[in-house]
């Protein structure tokens, strides 16, 4: 009983996020295990999101293996947790491995188009300043470049800087600027904006092949499939062995993604494109790979 009550307690945040975006219209699927827990994608936005109580708790090789695949699906990786070591705050963006960590509260207020504009980093927290936006906010508002100084504690020429370049400030001086100008003078960190630029990182022969015939391929070891690869807009999500992972053919059909399994002894089900190992190594150009995919 108590077995199953924690495992209850583990899975409720998963279960919030999922609900949370599927009320917010997206379509969702969640995995059983991998380096990622949910796909959610409304249009064109796609997230892989890695649920977690504490974000210090996900490895390198799974934040990794997050980062590729988003970038060949145009996802954007997301983390999100309640503690990193101590508590997340709302609204302030951290980071692990590469991958924007953000709190559930952090999440829902992006959905809404309300994004961050304050960042974790070794610095402390800080915030960017949009420096001509900056300027212009001042002179609205009356402002003097001296009296803008005084506030912030810093010097004219410092000032001027802040105003004529993108900048980082400490939150401190952030929070001054925000109490007198609101959020507009804020680079907003967009934390749905998706991963680009796939880089192949091949290992076996599978994913070799596909590389040579210009595709960009990446084998994976934390997904329901075990290659993936993409040309141009053509994305591709591969399975090699005798068994079908469902959680492959629903993830694929998602993200509008080709779906092929290269079996050793057994035929998989008509439905899902299939060939031996043999035969996938034959082919010599990518476009016959895709018009075969697209029969299924």
């Amino acid at each position: 009983m108590l077995i199953s009550e924690v495992s209850l307690m583990k899975q409720k945040p998963l279960e919030q996020i999922e609900l949370f975006l599927l009320r917010k219209g997206f379509t969702v699927k969640s995995l059983a295990r991998g380096c990622f827990d949910i796909v959610a994608r409304k249009d064109s936005t796609i997230m892989l999101v890695k649920a977690l109580e504490d974000a210090n708790s996900i490895s390198k090789e799974n934040a990794e293996e997050m980062i590729a695949v988003s970038s060949y699906i145009n996802a954007s990786p997301l983390i999100v947790a309640e503690k990193a070591g101590a508590r997340l705050e709302d609204n302030v963006v951290y980071s692990r491995f590469g991958i924007w960590t953000i709190n559930a509260g952090t999440l829902q207020n992006c959905i809404s188009s309300r994004f961050p504009f304050i960042r974790s980093t070794q610095a402390g927290f800080t915030a960017s300043i949009k420096g001509e936006k900056l300027r212009e906010k001042r002179e609205e508002s009356g402002y003097s470049l001296n009296s803008l100084s005084r506030l912030l504690g810093v010097s004219s020429r410092m000032t001027s800087r802040y105003e004529s370049e993108d900048s980082e400030v400490t939150i401190t001086r952030a929070i001054k600027i925000h109490r007198a100008f609101g959020n507009e003078v804020f680079n907003e960190i967009n934390i749905l904006e998706a991963r680009a630029h796939p880089e192949s990182r091949q290992q076996t022969d599978i994913a070799a092949k596909y590389v040579q015939l210009g595709f960009e391929a990446t084998d994976t070891r934390k997904t329901p499939f075990n290659v993936i690869a993409k040309k141009d807009n053509e994305v591709i999500l591969t399975e090699v062995g005798d068994r079908i992972n469902p959680e492959a053919v629903s993830l694929s059909k998602l993200i509008e993604a080709g779906n092929l399994v290269i079996f050793k002894n057994k035929k998989p089900a008509k439905e899902v494109a299939s060939m031996k190992k043999e035969e996938f190594l034959g082919f010599e150009k990518a476009n016959e790979l895709i018009r075969f995919l697209k029969e299924f």
